[in-house]
């Protein structure tokens, strides 16, 4: 539908389509890369005491608290430290801040597909490099004869929806093929085995590192996303939060935050656990016939040879098993698994068991 209302940006826009977030019971839902773990019972406690008190005030602006947790967490100043409304807020804002300029961006032709859609919705042109037959991100790739040609590099460790990472040499070369442009690096599933150039920051002004705790924090309904850089690409992200919105986290939100990552124990043991399922999935995928991509993220990505992906999902949904198909070229013959809690997984299992006995 359009309308003579609607601005000539709005006219050409591709939005983003989320997962599906359905409104039967009792699925089993692996489609959106959701932590199968409820989150700490700090992350309840905090949040309950936090909404009985001063709800009728607005937010710190600034989310100190939370941002001086997640410093202290990544031996960081809190100079360094970006809040937003979820990554994709905190992606946008990046996209605005730092890739307008008339040049096209370096991204993997397969990728989170919310990067093109920042593009339309800026007027950026994204330029996109194609991934190896085995999906793998080849860095050599990104090189430029004359770097300053484009106006930057986007890229998600580990990728999505493929799950395969990077190790931190090869992100040091992108960031030293583009000196003199942001190399942001989209980091919401590193904390599943991936490698966090967190680590470089204080050695590339030109990186740019952004979390979500959506996925490792079991947070996703409470939508706290933030990066990590040198002061003068934060002052920029701040400056477009402040022309956009003062108070993107509201006061559940940084409480709920400053508790998660005030419990270690119960974020490690929850990664462990989600991995442990991961390496357990993949062994029963294999016995199945599919090949398996290898994974660093909470989910896995996987085919099967003689049979149509697109009827997988459909007869698992059937099921009562949901989990993600991207009709894109190159990808159609994928399934996206979300990792579940083993006994989710085990459904999972005897599910895509059955499903593919009564093939002809």
């Amino acid at each position: 539908m359009t309308s003579h209302f609607f601005s000539p940006v709005v006219q050409r826009l591709v939005p983003y389509i989320p997962g599906e977030q359905p409104k039967i019971s009792n699925l089993v839902k692996l489609n959106t890369n959701e932590n199968p773990y409820p989150p700490s019972p700090r992350v309840i406690a905090a949040i309950t005491h936090a909404a009985q008190q001063g709800l009728q005030l607005y937010p710190d602006p600034e989310s100190t608290a939370l941002r001086q947790a997640i410093a202290a967490h990544h031996g960081l100043a809190e100079k360094h430290v970006f809040l937003g409304n979820g990554s994709d807020e905190v992606l946008a804002h990046a996209f605005f801040a730092f890739f307008q300029q008339g040049r096209p961006l370096l991204m993997p032709d397969i990728s989170y597909s919310f990067y093109k859609v920042y593009c339309g919705l800026y007027g950026i042109t994204a330029q996109t490099v194609p991934l190896a037959d085995d999906m793998h991100l080849n860095v050599a790739d990104y090189a430029q004869a004359d770097s300053l040609s484009v106006a930057g590099v986007v890229m998600a460790n580990p990728n999505a929806p493929t799950g395969i990472g990077l190790p931190l040499a090869d992100i040091e070369r992108l960031l030293q093929m583009h000196p003199h442009r942001v190399v942001l690096v989209d980091e919401a599933y590193v904390d599943f085995g991936g490698q966090s150039a967190v680590g470089l920051i204080g050695i590339y002004p030109n990186l740019l590192v952004v979390h979500t705790l959506s996925k490792s924090r079991s947070l996703a309904g409470l939508r706290i996303g933030y990066a990590c850089a040198q002061a003068p690409l934060i002052e920029a992200l701040e400056r477009v939060k402040n022309s956009f919105n003062s108070y993107p986290l509201d006061r559940l939100a940084i409480a709920g935050g400053v508790a998660a990552f005030e419990d270690q124990a119960y974020f490690e043991q929850t990664c462990q656990a989600v991995m442990d399922s991961r390496e357990g999935l993949v062994l029963a995928l294999e016995d199945l016939g599919f090949v398996v991509l290898p994974s660093q993220a909470n989910f896995v990505f996987a085919r099967h040879p003689q049979q149509d992906a697109a009827g997988l999902a459909a007869g698992l949904r059937a099921r009562g098993v949901l989990v993600r198909h991207f009709k894109l070229p190159r990808i159609d013959s994928y399934l996206r698994i979300s990792v579940g809690t083993l006994e989710q997984c085990d459904q999972f299992i005897q599910a895509l068991a059955e499903l593919l006995a009564s093939q002809p």
